[in-house]
Parts: C-alpha cells; structure tokens; sequence
C-alpha cells in the first residue's frame, strides 16, 4: 500500500515539474512570498494525519531520483509543485492542467524519442518546438498552418516516403546484392526456380512420404546469407533434428517442406520476400536473400493402433476333486 501510494505522489509531484508557463510562476511566487503558519496539531486526527504524510514519503526520494530524474537540489522546487496540484483538490481547472503536465512528461520522454527514431537517417527529422507548437494547435482547434485532416494525411505520407528513402539509404545495396545473386543462380545447372520465386537444388533425393502443411517435421539445416555467413544451424541447437510443422516458419521453407520426400537433402535459395522481408533479425539485415542446407528426417506421425484382438479362453484346468471324482 505504501509503494503505491508512494508511486502516486511521485507521479503528481513530477508533473509539475515541466510547467513553464507564466501563470505557474506567479503562484509560486507568491507562495514562496507568503510567510507559512506554523503546524498545530490539536487532537490525536491531526497527529494521525501529520505523521502519514511524513511516513508515506519513506523511499520517494530515491524513487524520485533513479526513475524520475529529479535533482535533490532542487527538492524545494518539486514540493511546491507538489503544493500547487495538491491544494487544487477538485478544481476543474487545477485537473485540466496538472494532465497537461502529465502528459507533457510523457511526449517528452516516450514520444518524441520514438518519433525521432523513426526519422532518423531519412530525409526529415523532428523539431521538438514545432512538434509541441502542433500538439497545442490541434487540441486548441486552431487551424490557421493545417487542418486536423491535412496534417494527419500529410504526416502519414511522410512517414511511408521516409521509410522507403531510409530503407533504400540503408539496405539498398543488401537487397540489390540479393537479386543479383538469384539471377546468377537461376542460370547454373541443376536449380530449379519456382513461380513464386523460390530456388532449390536437389542434392539427394528421398522416397519417404511428403509432408502436409499442418504435420510436425524433423529437420536438420544450416543457414547463410549470399556471403557464405552462416547464421543459424541445426547443430548449434543439439544433436537432434529440429521440430515445427511448416506452417509455423518462413514462407520458403513452408513451400519447399511440402514438396520435398523424406531422405531428402535440398539447398534453397529464398529472395527477401519469401524470408524475412523488411525485418532486422540480427545478422540477417532487412531485404536479405537467404541460402539454406535443408535434410527432411522424417515426419512426426502418430502410429495406427493395431486392433486388438480378445486371445482364445484357455481350457479350464481340472481340479484335483475333479479328478478324484472320476477314480
């Protein structure tokens, strides 16, 4: 209960601090101006009351130094903003603005971070001044630069030419290297390329059965870039073959599984849009062309159950009266 009380307090208290209006500093010079009456306390409820509000601050200044940010010396400053939300109680007014605040610590550390990012290495980049001049405008309809409208379509376009301009700045040439790899490849004897742009090479070739989509495979494989860098291989997981069913990995391995026999052995060479596509996943860079050693050992089928047949009633044995009987 404490720590969430605690984190209450802090979460109030700290807004107040990225007020910079002109109306804010009036107040607290005035109340830095007006001369503070001594604490009273003159029945058990206001020592109650006072020793709670001393107690719940256990812990907050760390709290407030490590996940705040707040400089301790300027502890004086963060009580008075406390003050100012606090005394506001139910002013509608004192809400509406104690959110601004709140919701300017969150622009300001989450979104403007996240935003920037994104435009980092493309043709634009963020003004953080603009950015907030736009963010006051749309909640104050004002209308006078863009209209509401407008600056979502245009910012939405930007984002999508943006993109394309940081991924061809960045991943150009990876994915250029990648089609020009396919194109030689299609050319040497023995590969096969499929209409949906998948290459494969059969290197041996299985009778086993061939696997539906949806049944549970047992692979072995190693995996490299147009390069020769291997990436990732069955044996740096074990010495089993690796599990899935074929709906669960990229679309070239899903195409080639399902057509490929048990006791095969075939090298596949996937373009970027039957891989990873766009996505960084680590020492496979977005726009990457893929060459994969891929052994199908076998399929995870459940056995028929043999029908089980009721075993001949064995003669009865006779019992030694029985055949004391018949003396």
């Amino acid at each position: 209960m404490r720590k969430i009380m605690i984190l209450a307090l802090a979460l109030v208290a700290s807004a107040s601090l990225f007020t910079a209006t002109a109306a804010q500093k009036k107040t607290v010079k005035k109340e830095a101006v007006a001369k503070e009456e001594p604490v009273k306390l003159t029945n058990s409820s206001d020592s109650v009351s006072y020793a709670a509000g001393m107690s719940i601050t256990n812990g907050l200044i760390p709290f407030l130094v490590q996940q705040q940010g707040v400089d301790t010396a300027y502890m004086a400053d963060f009580v008075k903003g406390f003050q100012i939300v606090a005394n506001g109680g139910s002013d509608p007014k004192m809400k509406a603005y104690a959110a601004g605040m709140d919701i300017a610590k969150q622009v300001m550390e989450r979104m403007i971070p996240e935003i920037t990012k994104e435009f980092q290495d493309s043709p634009d980049s963020i003004v953080s001044t603009l950015f907030y001049k736009g963010f006051a405008d749309a909640l104050l309809k004002d209308s006078s630069v863009f209209k509401q409208e407008t600056a979502e379509q245009y910012f939405k376009d930007k984002q999508i030419a943006d993109k394309a301009a940081k991924e061809e700045k960045l991943y150009g040439a990876n994915r250029d290297a990648g089609r020009k790899f396919l194109a030689e490849n299609a050319k040497k004897e023995g590969v096969i390329t499929l209409p949906s742009g998948l290459q494969y090479k059969v290197l041996v070739q299985g009778d086993g059965p061939v696997p539906a989509i949806d049944e549970k495979v047992k692979v072995k494989y190693e995996g490299r870039l147009v390069d020769g860098t291997v990436f990732d291989a069955s044996a740096k997981h074990g010495d089993n073959p690796i599990e899935f069913k074929p709906n669960q990995v990229i679309k070239g391995w899903t195409e080639a599984l399902t057509m490929m026999p048990v006791g095969s052995k075939w090298q596949l060479y996937i373009p970027y849009e039957l891989a990873y596509g766009d996505r960084d996943s680590g020492q496979i860079k977005p726009f990457s062309a893929l060459i994969f050693d891929v052994e199908l050992v076998g399929i995870d089928r459940p056995q028929p159950q043999a029908e089980s047949q009721e075993p001949e009633e064995a003669p009865a044995k006779k019992s030694k009266k029985d055949k004391k009987s018949k003396k």
